[in-house]
């Protein structure tokens, strides 16, 4: 169950509280909340995907241009948020003119970021409006949701719920998605060369 600290900070304060605290928190609009403790299929597919994402990254010989980061906090456009995602894909030569990397891992422009991945777990509705709406917000280019347990509403998932990978895409500043289920093969547009079909990466967590 997820856990809030109901006082309003800002993001300075969230930021200078982080260090001191245990366990894995977010900023969603003032309020401090604690994040659920991923279960072992949570990261076990996460893993699996990082591992993946790296493979492409190498055959697109962006190995050294892109990386994935063992953490790093995404502050949201209005200032009130800050987010911690399960998978976060970094532009290095963008990130040298983000003025808080170096000393706080804090990523402020979506030129930094070329994709990040959220993987469902209970507080689903997170990923699917709050994360979603931000990130379209800042400009982040490209956003998957891995709802590989099929926790999400109906109206995202369809009835029956099955698992399913949604991959949205910034155009013209909007967000247009696209879903993958079953044997569907995954088309990216940031990573081209990304070979697994959706059942392939749900199977990860089984």
């Amino acid at each position: 169950m997820i856990q809030s600290l109901t006082r309003t900070v800002t993001f300075e304060d969230f930021i200078a509280w982080y260090p001191e605290t245990v366990g894995r928190h977010e900023l969603h609009d003032g309020i401090i909340v604690e994040m659920p403790k991923p279960t072992g299929q949570h990261s076990r597919v996460t893993g699996c995907l990082i591992e993946e994402l790296i493979l492409t990254i190498v055959q697109m010989e962006k190995r050294g241009i892109w990386t994935i980061p063992r953490e790093s906090v995404v502050k949201s456009s209005h200032g009130k948020s800050g987010y911690e995602p399960d998978i976060i894909v970094l532009d290095w030569e963008a990130v040298n003119a983000e003025p808080r990397w170096e000393k706080e891992s804090i990523i402020e422009n979506a030129r930094s970021v070329k994709l990040i991945v959220e993987v469902v777990s209970t507080n689903w509705r997170d990923d699917y409006f709050k994360k979603r709406a931000d990130y379209e917000e800042m400009g982040i280019s490209e956003y998957w949701i891995v709802d590989y347990a099929a926790l999400g509403g109906r109206n995202f998932l369809g009835t029956p719920k099955e698992p399913t990978l949604s991959i949205y895409q910034l155009v013209e500043g909007e967000y247009q998605v696209s879903q993958f289920r079953g044997s569907d093969a995954i088309i990216s547009p940031t990573f081209p060369n990304f070979q697994p079909t959706a059942q392939q990466i749900f199977q990860l967590g089984q």
